[in-house]
């Protein structure tokens, strides 16, 4: 029988790897009696693991969440995909950098060699956007109501200080909250505004949320039923399909292979050596003409006519700025 220190650690990995344990097959994978393993999880107990007794034709066990953090154990894998999301946690936005850093910190000290060696090996550089941090207390908070499906109540300060005014007073907004999303190094609240009876998003950052939370509410069904989607479809500025609100065509005189990795989400298809047809999307016609452009090169307008007609008012704004001042 092995040692009961290498029992323990046995039976701990194998009770985090699911959630109920039948006791005769935990006493069969460890090898040991059934009074054995009693005492085991017993031992487990006293060390601040709260293993709990299953109920039922098998009997068995599961580890439940406790009132403290015990150590943990993690299979390799597991603590490399640890320190590799610690390290890369300054890019959530979230305002956790410090805790992450020490947490790092914590998880090498007591990492195997081998291990420290693998993730010494994998340099990781995060470039965070400079986009104001999202409190942690405000993240919790708003987690917190969407969770327990309450209204919220909270200041929601202007895109930029001093917008409306110098004494501007954020305004108040009531909301069901639905969703708590990161995207692009921001986090935002995907609410039912109460008093606009319509869907908005709120960036987290710009939310100071007021005590107390309000009744619950019943879940709405977010239009297209996918977060994700709907975020996209408002942020292309369109209400209904996540697709841009302006799409179009240009024939490019550039190969395709070197418009390509520049296309973002369009589609390019080969027209000969050096020539392509390029199909993008924008959330206006101006700023699609003006990706185009962004090309360098000759451009065939193939349609819509509105992109044609993009094209030409940029031309003539173009033309202006060239000019100077004198031509405004």
């Amino acid at each position: 029988m092995r040692k009961t220190s290498a029992r323990l650690l046995s039976l701990l990995s194998l009770l985090q790897a699911r959630r109920d344990w039948p006791g005769a097959v935990l006493a069969e994978r460890l090898e040991v009696s059934p009074r054995t393993l009693r005492r085991d999880v017993d031992r487990l107990r006293e060390l601040g693991y709260p293993v709990l007794a299953v109920k039922g034709p098998d009997g068995g066990y599961r580890l439940d969440a406790g009132t403290r953090l015990p150590p943990l154990l993690f299979d390799d894998e597991q603590a490399v995909a640890l320190a590799v999301a610690l390290r890369t946690a300054a890019v959530t936005g979230a305002g956790i950098e410090d805790g992450a850093a020490r947490a790092l910190a914590t998880l090498r000290q007591v990492m195997p060699a081998r291990l420290r060696h693998r993730i010494d090996a994998l340099p990781v550089t995060s470039v965070a956007r400079s986009a104001p941090q999202t409190d942690t207390g405000v993240l919790m908070a708003l987690s917190a109501a969407v969770h327990a499906r309450e209204v919220v109540r909270f200041d929601h300060a202007p895109a930029r200080p001093g917008d409306g005014g110098p004494k501007a007073v954020p305004p108040r907004r009531r909301v069901e909250p639905h969703h708590l999303v990161a995207r692009g190094g921001r986090w935002y609240l995907v609410a039912w505004d109460l008093d606009r009876d319509d869907w908005r998003i709120f960036r987290a950052d710009r939310i100071t949320p007021r005590a107390p939370t309000g009744p619950r509410f019943v879940p709405r069904e977010l239009p297209g039923r996918d977060v994700a989607a709907f975020l996209t479809a408002r942020f292309r500025g369109s209400d209904g399909s996540p697709d841009w609100p302006c799409r179009g065509e240009a024939v490019l005189h550039l190969p395709a292979s070197a418009v390509f990795p520049h296309a973002g989400d369009g589609t390019v298809e080969e027209l000969g050596p050096d020539r392509c047809r390029l199909t993008l999307g924008s959330w206006s016609w101006p700023s699609l003409a003006a990706a185009f452009c962004l090309f360098d090169t000759d451009v065939e307008v193939v349609g819509p006519p509105a992109l044609r007609e993009a094209f030409a008012a940029l031309a003539d704004r173009c033309a202006r700025a060239a000019a100077g001042p004198a031509a405004l």
